[in-house]
C-alpha cells in the first residue's frame, strides 16, 4: 500500500544477478534443497492465494529440481500459518505464501500472533496488483470523486461492504475516510462473495475486490468501476482511472504475492530462492497467468521486500490508530 512498487528499471540487473547465481551455484548449491520444499498457503484451496502459490511451486520445481508442495493452513484471516511458518526450522524449506493479510492483520490486530518484520527472512515479491472501486448500478456518482462529494453531503448514508474486520478491504476503505475527512458505513461480512451479491442488489452501495472477481459484474453493467486502488490505471481494466487521476494519489494499495522465510534463514539459500523466482516471473506461461489475474510481474532482493512489508505494516498501524479502530479478533 505505502510502499513505493518496486522500481522496474532494477529488473533487468537483479535477474542477471540471480542468473549467475543459480547457473554458477547450480539448483543445490550449499546442499539446499536436500528434500522437499513446503510452501504454506495460509488460506483455503481455490482462493486466489492458493492459485497463486500453486503456480509458484510448480516453477520453482523445474527450478531447483525438488519437490514443491503446497500445505493450506487456513484460519484466523491467515495468521494461523504465518504462525506456523514463524516457528518452522530456517532451512529454506518451510516458506509462506504471503499476500496483503500478512502485514493488515498484525497491523490492525497486535494479538495476531506474528511479527510480519521481526519473525521472518523476506525471500522476494514475485506479483503485484490493484484492487477495484465498485459500486452499486443505481448509486447516484460514477466517479470515486463524486462518491467522496456524496459522502460529505450525506455522512453515513453510504454503506460499504468488506471481506471482513483488519483486512485489506477493510482499511482501504478507512484509509479513504482518513484522508477525506467522510463517514462512510462499514459492513463486514464473512468473505467478499456476500458483500458482492449484496452490492449486486443495492443492499449496500460500495465495495472493493480484486479485478478477476469483479470484473465480470463491471463488464455487463450490474456494477460501476470507479477507481483502480493503484496509483495509475490497470491493463486489466484501462477505462478505470487510478487513484492519482482520481485525484487520491495517497490513497493506493496494492495487493501482492510474496514468498517469505522463519526469521534466520541463511543468505545464500534466500538469495538462491530469490534467483529462481527471478526467473519464474520471466516465463511467458506465468506472464500470461498473472495478467489474466490482473497481476503484473514483480521482482527485486530480499531487502527491498523488507522496506516494503516495512512500510506497509506502519502505514496500516497509522490508518489503524488515526481512525481509533477497536479490532478484537477476525
Amino acid at each position: 500500500m505505502f510502499a513505493s512498487v518496486l522500481h522496474r528499471r532494477r529488473f533487468c540487473h537483479q535477474l542477471a544477478a540471480g542468473l549467475v547465481a543459480l547457473s554458477a551455484g547450480g539448483a543445490h548449491a550449499n546442499g539446499f534443497p536436500d528434500r522437499p520444499i513446503k510452501i504454506v498457503v495460509p488460506f483455503a484451496p481455490g482462493a486466489g492465494t492458493d492459485a497463486m502459490g500453486r503456480l509458484i511451486a510448480t516453477k520453482l520445481a523445474e527450478l531447483l529440481k525438488v519437490s514443491v508442495v503446497v500445505d493450506n493452513r487456513a484460519g484466523a484471516s491467515g495468521a494461523l500459518g504465518a504462525q506456523e511458518v514463524a516457528k518452522a526450522a530456517p532451512d529454506g524449506h518451510t516458506l509462506l505464501l504471503a499476500a496483503a493479510p500478512f502485514t493488515t492483520v498484525p497491523a490492525a490486530l497486535p494479538g495476531a500472533g506474528y511479527d510480519p518484520i521481526a519473525g521472518f527472512t523476506p525471500v522476494g515479491m514475485f506479483a503485484h496488483g490493484p484492487l477495484v472501486w465498485a459500486a452499486s448500478k443505481d448509486l447516484p456518482a460514477n466517479t470515486l470523486s463524486e462518491v467522496v462529494a456524496l459522502a460529505r453531503s450525506q455522512p453515513g448514508r453510504l454503506n460499504y461492504g468488506s471481506a471482513g474486520v483488519g483486512g485489506i478491504n477493510h482499511l482501504v476503505l478507512e484509509s479513504l475516510k482518513e484522508h477525506t475527512g467522510t463517514f462512510i458505513t462499514h459492513i463486514p461480512y464473512r468473505g467478499i462473495a456476500p458483500a458482492t451479491v449484496d452490492t449486486l442488489s443495492g443492499q449496500i452501495q460500495l465495495l472493493t475486490g480484486t479485478i478477476p472477481a469483479l470484473a465480470p459484474y463491471i463488464r455487463d453493467g450490474r456494477l460501476k468501476a470507479l477507481a483502480v486502488t493503484s496509483p495509475g490505471r490497470s491493463p486489466a481494466l484501462p477505462q478505470v482511472p487510478g487513484m492519482q487521476e482520481s485525484g487520491f494519489a495517497d490513497v493506493n494499495v496494492l495487493n501482492y504475492f510474496a514468498l517469505v522465510a522463519p526469521k534466520g534463514t541463511p543468505d545464500a539459500v534466500v538469495q538462491q530462492i530469490n534467483a529462481a523466482l527471478a526467473q519464474v516471473v520471466t516465463m511467458p506461461d506465468v506472464k500470461e497467468r498473472l495478467a489474466k489475474d490482473a497481476l503484473e510481474p514483480a521482482t527485486g532482493t530480499p531487502a527491498q521486500l523488507a522496506l516494503f512489508l516495512q512500510k506497509d505494516v506502519d502505514g496500516w498501524k497509522r490508518v489503524v490508530e488515526r481512525q481509533k479502530l477497536k479490532i478484537d479478533a477476525f
